[in-house]
């Protein structure tokens, strides 16, 4: 079994004859399965962040003008299918500037602008939260069995010394990190999980460039929330899928131990 035509399967874009060859293999391969399906959970995960951007109508600002002013841009819903996931897969990646306008909301006012690295922090914290805590098998690079080694590399990379929380008074254990990329410089992400499997992520994003201190600022896109805040040249931002109330006292939690000693 190829993986084009795995990755066929995970999308839904296989014949029906192919459909149940690939189910019968998937059926001999659990690991094989495993793998797979925490694909389709990423593909759901961002599915939920984004078909909001993806149905909302271009903002008049970035429409390209016309030459005939009486025709007006086609609706969204007109928009080929193939342009709309590209439009997808764009922001998820690149984490444009639409997603600002289409629904991130800050505590306690209405959306408002902000320089673009406080608006990127949670978008692409919630991002990397969607895509990695699906994952059955390999939700983190380094498990929290090697935690000293893990916050040796991290701390490395960062150029900071990094400690991760210790969230057990909150029901949540360290289940390990990773190494991402971002706009500036590395990025550490760190896992937990409580007893139900409901998982949290600690984004730390080094080379903010406003380098100025600011509170707790919240952002919800989906169903994922997201208590940010920036200290220096650092940002950091928390994410799940619990209730907002919930989220605030962990990180509570999560800023009072990141305090310097």
């Amino acid at each position: 079994m190829n993986e084009a035509e795995l990755q066929a399967w995970v999308d839904g874009r296989l014949a029906p004859e192919r459909q149940a060859a690939v189910d019968r293999y998937l059926a001999e391969h659990p690991a094989e399965a495993l793998r797979l399906q925490a694909y389709r959970e990423q593909n759901t995960a961002l599915h939920a962040l984004f078909d909001d951007v993806l149905d909302a109508p271009v903002p008049a600002a970035l429409r390209p003008p016309h030459p005939d002013a009486q025709r007006a841009p086609p609706p969204a819903w007109a928009i080929p299918a193939w342009r709309r996931m590209a439009a997808m897969l764009a922001v998820a990646v690149g984490a444009g500037v639409l997603g600002g306008a289409a629904g991130w909301t800050l505590r306690g006012a209405e959306p408002q602008a902000g320089p673009a690295p406080m608006a990127a922090l949670p978008r692409q914290a919630a991002i990397a939260h969607a895509v990695y805590t699906p994952e059955v098998k390999h939700p983190v690079e380094v498990g929290a069995d090697q935690q000293q080694h893990l916050v040796a590399w991290l701390s490395k990379r960062l150029g900071k010394q990094l400690r991760p929380p210790q969230l057990a008074k909150q029901g949540y254990e360290l289940v390990g990190g990773r190494l991402l990329p971002g706009d500036s410089g590395p990025v550490a992400q760190f896992m937990y999980t409580d007893a139900s499997g409901q998982r949290l992520t600690l984004y730390v994003s080094s080379g903010q460039k406003q380098n100025r201190d600011t509170g707790f600022r919240f952002a919800q896109e989906g169903n994922v929330g997201v208590f940010y805040w920036i200290d220096g040249s650092f940002g950091y931002a928390l994410s799940a899928a619990v209730g907002k109330n919930e989220l605030s006292q962990i990180a509570n939690a999560v800023y009072e131990q990141l305090l310097p000693n």
